[in-house]
């Protein structure tokens, strides 16, 4: 029984991040084709953002307290295909905007209501829904390299596969074990819905500077997701979707790792790595575009998991270890609003300002933006984080949750 539910868990997680893989990083590239400015860009990357900050609301007055997971995901996958097939028919900022937001608001939900599922339902979740999540970037890989080799990456044929995959998602959905609102008939305060519960722990100085680093390491880091794209198009990188799918081929690496490099060298160390290869990553870009270093890109690349793995999934171990067992569900609700809500509303705006500020005058070829100050800002404010976390973030006294 274990082992049917681990399989069917497993290509859920598989179609949820096939979906996303398949438009979210080519986006930039197909909204360059349709001449939106670096702003419009950036924001309608922003738009996973909105997604991120009313999805606790769906989840926490709707899900929890009317419908089973299941069914909801298989409602909001099925509308997420529908509005998918209408994008490629919206031609400007004005009207693509809100369908993205519409899109995402639809999307985000499933990916707390699937873990939810798995959490509810396998019979040892700390064993084996890691197992299960690796499928999340097998998934992205895959709709990376199916977009690549259907040549997509700047075409609406990329709304199309994610809305049809986004189809079948939703039907197979329904094929999950019965996950009844866990909180029917009852009254659902609203700051527990946005997480406020754990506001308390921000009184405590470390906690409060961990926090403040994640929401402005957010700024730097949504640079790579609203700019890659186009600055691999402008390069003329043939299978650029398939290419980039390499940064989840070493989140895979690094996550397995995560765990002894915690053991070994607590939180401070391991997230003082993260934060580093964040402003490394992004001088290589700049060197790669001073210098044409194909290497370069590839290496930055490379680092995601560093990047991603030894920050992002430390820090909601370190807020897990940090916060009790009533907050605890709280605070992974409030640094989630915090980092992929306003830190991404931050971030990707000012990611398609500064890529409008270095618009060059006169093209150089395919090349319309200086690449290289580009890339740079994002890593001097990496750097910027990295001494304000240096300074005023302290270890804390508890064994790390990954140990």
């Amino acid at each position: 029984m274990q082992s049917t539910l681990k399989i069917k868990l497993s290509l859920f997680m598989f179609l949820q991040y096939f979906i996303w893989s398949s438009w979210y990083m080519t986006l930039g590239s197909y909204l360059g084709t349709l001449n939106f400015s670096g702003t419009e860009i950036g924001a309608s990357y922003g738009a996973f953002a909105w997604g991120a900050i009313l999805s606790p609301f769906i989840v926490g007055l709707i899900a929890d307290r009317f419908f089973a997971s299941e069914k909801i995901i298989a409602v909001l996958g099925i509308a997420g295909g529908l509005v998918m097939f209408y994008i490629p028919q919206l031609k400007t900022f004005g009207s693509v905007y809100p369908t993205l937001i519409l899109y995402c608001t639809l999307y985000a939900p499933t990916l707390a209501l699937g873990n939810s599922i798995s959490m509810t339902h396998l019979a040892d979740a700390k064993k084996d829904f890691p197992f299960v999540k690796i499928f999340s970037a097998v998934g992205w890989i895959a709709g990376g390299v199916v977009l690549s080799q259907l040549k997509g990456e700047q075409s609406a044929l990329q709304y199309y596969l994610a809305g049809g995959t986004s189809m079948v998602f939703g039907l197979f959905a329904l094929t999950l074990p019965h996950t009844p609102p866990r909180k029917k008939g009852q009254d659902v305060p609203l700051g527990e819905v946005l997480g406020l519960d754990a506001l308390a722990l921000l009184k405590k100085p470390t906690f409060a500077i961990f926090i403040l680093c994640m929401f402005l390491i957010c700024i730097p880091l949504y640079f790579y997701f609203v700019n890659m794209g186009t600055y691999l198009t402008q390069l003329k990188w043939a299978d650029m979707a398939q290419k980039m799918t390499l940064a989840q081929v070493s989140d895979i690496v690094f996550l397995l790792l995560l765990p002894l490099m915690l053991k070994k060298l607590g939180y401070k160390k391991t997230t003082f790595l993260g934060i580093l290869s964040w402003a490394v990553r992004y001088f290589m870009l700049s060197a790669s575009a001073a210098s044409s270093g194909t290497v370069l890109i590839f290496a930055a690349i490379l680092l995601h998991g560093v990047c991603y793995d030894f920050l992002f999934i430390a820090g909601q171990l370190y807020v897990d270890s940090e916060a009790s067992e009533r907050t605890r569900g709280a605070a992974q609700g409030l640094i989630a609003i915090i980092l992929w809500g306003f830190g991404s509303l931050v971030g990707t705006y000012l990611a398609g300002y500064f890529m409008d500020q270095h618009k060059l005058a006169t093209p150089k070829g395919a090349v319309t933006h200086d690449w290289s100050a580009i890339w740079a800002t994002p890593a001097w404010i990496a750097v910027t984080v990295l001494v304000v976390f240096v300074i005023f973030f302290r270890e804390p006294q508890k064994a790390p949750a990954g140990a």
